[in-house]
């Protein structure tokens, strides 16, 4: 059941102390697709976990030397994105509360039902796939936007804005030649293939930088 961490396949950390849970568990998840890496120790995940794969984490609670709700306070201090799933045969309203506060998608009490912990993981895995799509979107945008030259960047605030082609002429001073060009190379640049998905993708860093 030892798996290398991919980012390209997701992976579900399931850290507990207990063996034969943490083998009863890595069975359930293994029988609907989703690889499983056990760890017995936590200090042993936080020293190895692969912060840029995808996937989700399970999370016993009580544990020794390091509790899972430390475990947990300890992801959120490093900006870990994965959803985490906590597990408790020894649940108290106080617990849950703080394990939310902290981040924790899902709090489950033991001993789990296997419909309810694959639902909650099969969500929990979805949502972090999406996650990790829309800032590599993200990202890939703000590349785009950072070959606009400073002009272009004034035409495509303008767009954004709902000028028209005469409009954005007379706002900057230039033919309608000049801003059809410019329109076109903006477009271009940023791979944009209409406008609604021009102004969708690039509004937010348009604003940012008329901010600036």
């Amino acid at each position: 059941m030892n798996t290398t961490a991919s980012p390209l396949s997701p992976l579900v950390h399931l850290i507990d102390d207990d063996e034969a849970v943490r083998n009863g568990l890595a069975l359930l998840i293994s029988t609907v697709g989703l690889r499983v890496q056990p760890w017995a120790d936590p200090q042993a995940f936080l020293a190895q976990f692969d912060r840029q794969s995808i996937g989700a984490i399970v999370l016993d609670v009580r544990m020794p030397g390091i509790s899972g709700l430390t475990v947990l306070d300890t992801l959120a201090a490093q900006g870990v994105d994965h959803p985490v799933i906590m597990l408790t045969g020894h649940g108290t309203v106080e617990m849950c509360r703080r394990a939310f506060k902290s981040g924790a998608m899902e709090f489950l009490e033991k001993p789990v039902n296997d419909e309810q912990l694959i639902d909650a993981l099969q969500k929990a895995v979805r949502q972090h796939v999406k996650s990790r799509d829309r800032r590599q979107a993200d990202r890939s945008a703000r590349e785009r936007y950072a070959q606009l030259s400073e002009r272009e960047r004034e035409v495509l605030g303008l767009i954004v804005a709902g000028l028209t082609n005469k409009e954005i002429g007379r706002a900057l001073d230039l033919s309608p030649r000049t801003v059809e060009s410019h329109r076109a190379s903006l477009f271009a640049k940023l791979e944009a293939e209409s406008l609604a998905q021009l102004i969708r993708q690039y509004a937010t860093l348009a604003d940012e930088a008329d901010g600036l």
